[in-house]
């Protein structure tokens, strides 16, 4: 039965700013997270939601909002948005992020929740997929491949072979000015989000984040290759994509790039999404929203 405009509407403004006190700690568990915090809101079925780079649970506001027959677990990765970094203070992120995602899964008694992440979250989950099959019972994976450092080189490129690009790049991040890095941030967000009104939220995360999480959250991004973990992958995954605004690039070829990245991963149902940028859930809401409807099969 569909929603009525005003219960939306109440529902929406009871969530206010992510990570406020209308959002109830998750469970009020004994379990210490070192590298995320979760809350969670709604009831029903579990569906656990990882963020991207220097991004926030903001980005689900309006999937949650539109169907608020579950119970979302909203996870914020430390060091960004404002968070404190917390043990992802050193070393990698994404992969011990996966991990404690895993540990939180356990502890929460959680019975095989879906999973759905966004950019650096879709690797997350794909490490949680690949190293913790019994964790979750689905994974929808939003605008990344498996190996991001494969764009970064010529065919053939290897984690062994981009390490030295991703290397100079953490160096180079880590010895920008601060003006620099907000203007690139700026850049960043035109390209990655259409939807103009979405940009200043998009920006405020990106420019509260510890640029140094961030920085080696990238250089770990860039010199990870899931790919042969892909065949570990058991779980139903959906993967949505988008075709990013570079020179020479066509649908044709994004298609082509993203059914040979997921080979391994035997059934993923593959869906590029027209006429949006990275942020799929701003740009098309409405098409996001469908996808995500089928994808938890409501």
């Amino acid at each position: 039965m569909p929603i009525p405009s005003f219960a939306r509407r109440t529902f929406l403004a009871s969530l206010l700013a992510l990570g406020a006190a209308a959002f109830a700690p998750a469970y009020g568990l004994d379990l210490k997270l070192e590298r995320i915090s979760v809350t969670t809101v709604g009831k029903g079925s579990d569906v656990v939601l990882i963020h991207g780079l220097s991004s926030s649970p903001r980005v689900w506001r309006e999937l949650i909002a539109a169907q608020p027959n579950h119970r979302y677990h909203l996870v914020q990765i430390a060091g960004f948005a404002g968070r404190p970094s917390g043990a992802n203070a050193d070393g990698d992120v994404a992969a011990p992020v996966a991990e404690e995602v895993a540990r939180y899964i356990a502890a929460s008694g959680l019975n095989k929740p879906a999973v759905i992440g966004h950019s650096m979250g879709g690797t997350i989950g794909m490490m949680l997929a690949a190293r913790h099959p019994e964790s979750l019972s689905k994974l929808m994976v939003v605008d990344m491949v498996p190996f991001l450092g494969a764009l970064f080189g010529p065919p053939g490129t290897t984690a062994q072979s981009v390490k030295p690009i991703a290397d100079g790049w953490l160096a180079q991040s880590r010895a920008a000015e601060p003006a620099a890095r907000r203007a690139r941030s700026e850049a960043n967000i035109k390209t990655m989000i259409d939807t103009v009104a979405m940009r200043p939220g998009a920006l405020d995360d990106s420019f509260t984040s510890d640029p140094d999480v961030a920085a080696r959250a990238m250089h770990e991004l860039i010199a990870t290759d899931l790919t042969p973990e892909l065949a570990r992958i058991s779980v139903p995954t959906t993967v949505l994509y988008v075709t990013p605004k570079a020179p020479g690039l066509t649908d044709e070829k994004i298609d082509g790039l993203y059914q040979a990245a997921y080979t391994p991963l035997k059934g993923a149902k593959l869906k590029r999404i027209p006429a949006s940028a990275h942020f799929i859930m701003w740009d098309q809401p409405a098409t996001f929203q469908a996808e995500v409807k089928t994808f938890l099969g409501d």
